[in-house]
């Protein structure tokens, strides 16, 4: 089902694309600086499998479906997904991976329509799909987005009138909670309507998407403005752009917000899309975007109110990255919980580090950046 919801975002994405719609893009890697040097390849298959491949001293390489990939043989033994290496039943290895010997080298190895049989030097025989063995490459894993994102400021979720979801068909309906989560991994924010002012349907709604995470202040908790806990969101002060739990190692993945009751004025939530403002950087200042994938910054949560004393840390950079494909994956940015650390051997960015981050900040703060959303 999941792998038909990917199809499904990826086939969106196309569209969108064809109409002009800003999405996270990558450049595809140039296969021939990677291999400048002359290889000669075994073809193993007809000329329409397009299949060729050369055994190393120390590697197996493996060109196929437009990519020439690379293979440690101490990988591809302990890989194996047989019978006796492999439980398929509960998706564990059950081969000892210290058993297998660090200068193992295949005996033999052929190819026999789209599947590779590697024999060992015990005799063991260990078979791989070609097309299982692209997607789980490093080379194929760089080609691929793994969370395909349209990028946007006010003006474009604006334009793209993204439907909310009825509570009802959220919560009774395959389909309702399809679409919910197709506009939820696309722009990263969602809506759901009707939905009772109740902290029990609040849960409900939250259990139908995921586990509910426990933290410091339970797992599911009311919040106004007054200051029962020592945070800014307690108060009647307006809240600066940021994400939550930055002072986590792991911050939160999704956060659900329902109103359940305002009075007076004011009180709209205000949302932007940092993937959008990541991208300007790349686009603008590359440098000052990779300094923000590399450096760690220290997130500080200290609170001292009442009976809640709690002091907590988390590092990270502000902006984290999938090293293989460069995909951004999770932004920590909280400009009240950030204290700028820097390592001995990198003191020389001490005093260009918070610079950086005001590019960031600044583009992050920008009014066409903004939707705002009054909560029901």
């Amino acid at each position: 089902m999941w792998c038909h919801r990917l199809s499904h975002l990826q086939s969106s994405l196309q569209n969108l694309l064809r109409r002009g719609v800003p999405c996270w893009a990558f450049q595809q890697p140039n296969f021939k600086s990677l291999f400048p040097l002359a290889i000669h390849w075994h073809h193993t298959a007809s000329e329409s499998l397009n299949c060729a491949w050369k055994q190393h001293e120390d590697h197996f390489e493996l060109q196929y479906a437009s990519t020439v990939m690379r293979f440690d043989y101490v990988w591809l033994r302990d890989h194996c997904r047989s019978a006796s290496c492999y439980n398929s039943k509960t998706h564990q290895r059950s081969l000892d991976t210290a058993s297998v010997d660090l200068c193992i080298k295949p005996k033999t190895i052929r190819l026999d329509e789209t599947t590779l049989y590697f024999t060992w030097p015990d005799g063991h025989v260990t078979k791989y799909d070609l097309d299982w063995l692209v997607r789980n490459s490093y080379e194929g894993q760089k080609q691929k987005v793994i969370q395909p994102r349209i990028l946007w400021n006010a003006e474009i979720y604006q334009r793209a009138q993204v439907p909310s979801v009825d509570f009802q068909s959220f919560l009774e309906t395959n389909e309702g909670l399809k679409n919910f989560l197709q506009n939820f991994l696309l722009y990263g924010i969602a809506f759901i309507e009707n939905v009772p002012p109740t902290q029990e349907h609040t849960e409900k709604l939250a259990e139908r998407i995921s586990l509910i995470r426990e933290t410091i202040y339970g797992r599911m908790w009311y919040f106004t403005s007054d200051f029962s806990r020592g945070d800014t969101a307690y108060t009647k002060l307006a809240l600066d752009r940021h994400t939550d739990t930055t002072y986590l190692q792991e911050p939160c993945g999704i956060q659900v917000f329902h109103c359940l009751k305002h009075e007076g004025t004011g009180g709209r939530t205000l949302l932007v899309d940092g993937f959008y403002a990541a991208e300007q950087v790349l686009q603008r200042a590359p440098e000052e975007f990779e300094l923000l994938t590399k450096v760690p910054l220290k997130h500080e949560y200290i609170e001292n109110v009442g009976e809640c004393h709690n002091h907590m840390i988390g590092v990270g950079p502000v902006l984290n990255i999938y090293p293989w494909n460069k995909e951004l994956y999770l932004i920590r940015f909280s400009k009240g919980k950030k204290i700028y650390m820097v390592n001995r051997q990198c003191s020389f960015l001490q005093s260009y580090i918070p610079k950086r981050t005001l590019t960031y900040s600044h583009l992050i703060s920008r009014t066409s950046n903004e939707y705002r959303q009054s909560l029901k």
